[in-house]
């Protein structure tokens, strides 16, 4: 190990901890919450519905979305004893061209504005190598990219009036490449990208909205672990605090937020050392032939 080496850990060491330290500034004001109108998708199971029963708990009038309205029933039914004002559910399904401004504007008009929209929602896809399926590529990308493009157009003349909040909720998969999650990650580096470029040009049109893009590392979703179980090593971190940790990024208007606290080591380490990441990614995993 050469010096070199050595010098660049302990700088991204000391950058990382001075940087990480700035972002997990604890700034939250539970009580701004009180009142606020929200919309969260993807709210039928998993971080989606942590969110719902948070923001009850503080107060917020909630519009929650997912396909399954049976489980969306319960979910409202659930923040409404929780504390939530009022508490309304929508189903509706991103892979329908027309749904993400439905469900925007259903949001509006039953809230009477919007203070946050929390974009959160996710298609399945298998956890394989890559086999071709182009078609299935582009269904997700409507599930996971455009459906949160036309969602937040949607959204976005309401958010203006009131000075609110989009918070996207994306992956450490769409800031480092890893294998079996090809078409998952084009998503999540198309989110990144779009909506790091939307953030400038809101800021640039003085538009006092603000935009929170949320990094996350493994969770310990139904879902997600029976994608990753048999393939990777890994701990899962609990889904009702990485919900938490998200609430607490769009409330403070917070740029980025990473959770749990190794996603922001493992982006910096990406660019910093791109021979030893991909090392370290290729042997995390499992392959049989």
């Amino acid at each position: 190990m050469t010096m070199k080496f050595l010098s660049k850990v302990v700088m991204i060491t000391v950058f990382g901890a001075v940087l990480l330290s700035i972002i997990l500034r604890e700034t939250f004001d539970a009580g701004s919450l009180r009142g606020t109108r929200v919309l969260v998708t993807g709210a039928s199971a998993g971080i989606g519905e942590q969110m719902a029963y948070h923001f009850a708990r503080y107060g917020a009038q909630i519009v929650i979305t997912a396909r399954r309205e049976s489980a969306l029933r319960q979910v409202a039914e659930t923040c409404a004893g929780l504390g939530a004002p009022r508490a309304f559910y929508v189903p509706g399904d991103m892979a329908n061209h027309s749904d993400p401004a439905r469900v925007a504007r259903f949001a509006v008009d039953k809230l009477g504005g919007l203070d946050y929209l929390v974009l959160n929602h996710v298609g399945s896809s298998a956890y394989a190598m890559w086999d071709g399926g182009v078609e299935h590529t582009r269904w997700l990308l409507q599930v996971n990219f455009l459906s949160y493009m036309q969602m937040t157009t949607a959204a976005l003349p309401a958010l203006k009036q009131s000075g609110g909040a989009v918070v996207v909720v994306s992956s450490m998969l769409g800031k480092m490449c890893t294998p079996f999650v090809a078409p998952y990650s084009a998503t999540k580096f198309a989110v990144n990208g779009f909506f790091g470029t939307l953030r400038h040009e809101l800021a640039m049109q003085r538009t006092n909205v603000s935009l929170t893009i949320c990094t996350l590392g493994l969770i310990d979703t139904e879902s997600a672990m029976e994608k990753v179980r048999g393939h990777i090593s890994m701990t899962a971190y609990p889904a009702t605090e990485a919900a938490l940790q998200i609430i607490k990024a769009g409330a403070t208007r917070q740029r980025d937020m990473f959770y749990p606290w190794y996603t922001f080591y493992a982006t910096l380490f990406r660019d910093w050392f791109p021979y030893y990441s991909d090392t370290v990614i290729r042997n995390s995993f499992v392959y049989e032939p």
